[in-house]
């Protein structure tokens, strides 16, 4: 197929001019900003046409793909607006089985290894454009005037309610980041906390954020694996972790998680999910940011979800709270983008900034969301009615005196 024929099946709203070494097309209806791109080789035409979510990014990263009038977000943005006219990419089951035949299954070592790619950058590149808490996960926005740190902050407090945290409990927090949510149970539900993680960039972080708070003795943060935790517990907490548990250990997970919650417990887990049913990981994502990880559909982790004998005391569907993220990631890590060039250099940030612009479209056109399961092993363990969430504040007090 020549770039032509492809762009114009492709792009329909719109104003998009793409020029490349042996021609150029203008597209679109005219609509909106104008945005014009250059493809500086033949090598990136080919290579966008082989595999056009992978070459795409490539072509931004290496420099071979640049936009000469707009930006990358503008750019994107425009290519989510048209996912509409493009077939949505799902698996049946002669895909799956070929997908789980060359997906390989997250032992133990690649677990830590796909964990260290991304998670063990630096401290310091993270709060470039993170909340304060660091928070590498969805907000909650109850407001439209909420500050990201606010959105972060009610994200937290809407969790612990669908905890049901008492003084004294034993709470574990799978995949605990840098101990944010583990640190805000442990000081305001007065809870004892153990938070895991596999990266010891995260966990350095972790410990010392709770001896800073004086709550060593009240958070403990280890450097285990999902499957290595023996229990019991009160509550479990698992924040943007089975993303990273990968398609064939979904079993395992809510397994691990049935085994350990004590017969009267809760489980709360929120995770990146699919709302269009199962689909392979994009390419790009898969090589450059996230090896291992897979976003299911919610279809595949019910079904997990009951064989492992636990039942769903509640369901939310957090809708454009993650696109609304990851937009103030952007024009955060844009406005200290120096600095990030300063610790990776230029490839580097491109392959961010792309990552960013991708995630929001996403989450925006193509149908990801964010879900919260409550988890239980009896009916009666949760009120019967969601008046307990909904009649709870909606954030933290520090939020709420900031917007009012």
């Amino acid at each position: 197929m020549s770039l032509k024929r492809f762009l114009g099946e492709v792009i329909k709203e719109g104003q998009l001019h793409v020029r490349w070494p042996r021609g150029e097309i203008e597209l679109g209806d005219g609509i909106g900003p104008r945005i014009e791109v250059l493809i500086k080789s033949n090598y990136w035409v080919a290579r966008i046409l082989a595999n056009p979510p992978l070459g795409l990014g490539e072509a931004y990263m290496a420099g071979g793909l640049s936009v000469t009038v707009g930006t990358l977000q503008q750019l994107v943005d425009l290519i989510g607006r048209n996912a509409k006219y493009r077939p949505i990419v799902r698996m049946n089951a002669i895909s799956s089985w070929w997908f789980d035949r060359r997906t390989k299954r997250n032992s133990r070592k690649a677990a830590s290894h796909n964990a260290a790619h991304h998670y063990d950058l630096t401290e310091d590149f993270f709060r470039l454009f993170l909340d304060g808490d660091l928070q590498y996960s969805c907000a909650y926005f109850m407001e439209p005037n909420y500050t990201l740190d606010d959105a972060q902050s009610t994200k937290k407090h809407r969790l612990m309610t669908k905890l049901l945290l008492k003084p004294g409990q034993r709470v574990l927090d799978i995949g605990c980041g840098w101990g944010g949510l583990a640190i805000s149970m442990a000081r305001h539900a007065r809870v004892n906390v153990e938070g895991i993680t596999l990266s010891p960039e995260q966990l350095e972080t972790a410990r010392k954020r709770a001896s800073e708070k004086g709550l060593t003795h009240e958070v403990r943060f280890d450097l285990r694996d999902y499957r290595d935790i023996a229990g019991p517990y009160d509550r479990i907490v698992s924040v943007g972790m089975l993303e990273h548990v990968g398609r064939k250990n979904f079993d395992d997970y809510f397994g691990k998680i049935a085994q350990v919650l004590k017969d009267d417990g809760v489980a709360v887990v929120h995770a990146i999910g699919r709302a269009d049913g199962p689909a392979p990981t994009d390419p790009w994502i898969e090589k450059y940011i996230f090896p291992g990880g897979y976003i299911p559909a919610l279809s595949e982790v019910l079904a997990a979800v009951e064989r492992s004998g636990l039942m769903v005391a509640d369901i939310e569907i957090l809708r454009l709270h993650y696109a609304q993220t990851i937009h103030h990631w952007t024009q955060r890590f844009l406005a200290h983008r120096d600095q990030a060039l300063q610790m990776y250099g230029e490839r580097f940030c491109r392959m961010w900034e792309f990552y960013l612009a991708i995630s929001e479209l996403a989450f925006r056109y193509r149908g990801n969301m964010v879900f919260q399961l409550q988890l239980a092993k009896h009916p009666d363990t949760a009120p019967i009615t969601r008046g307990y969430i909904e009649g709870a504040p909606a954030a933290s007090p520090e939020v709420e005196r900031r917007v009012a």
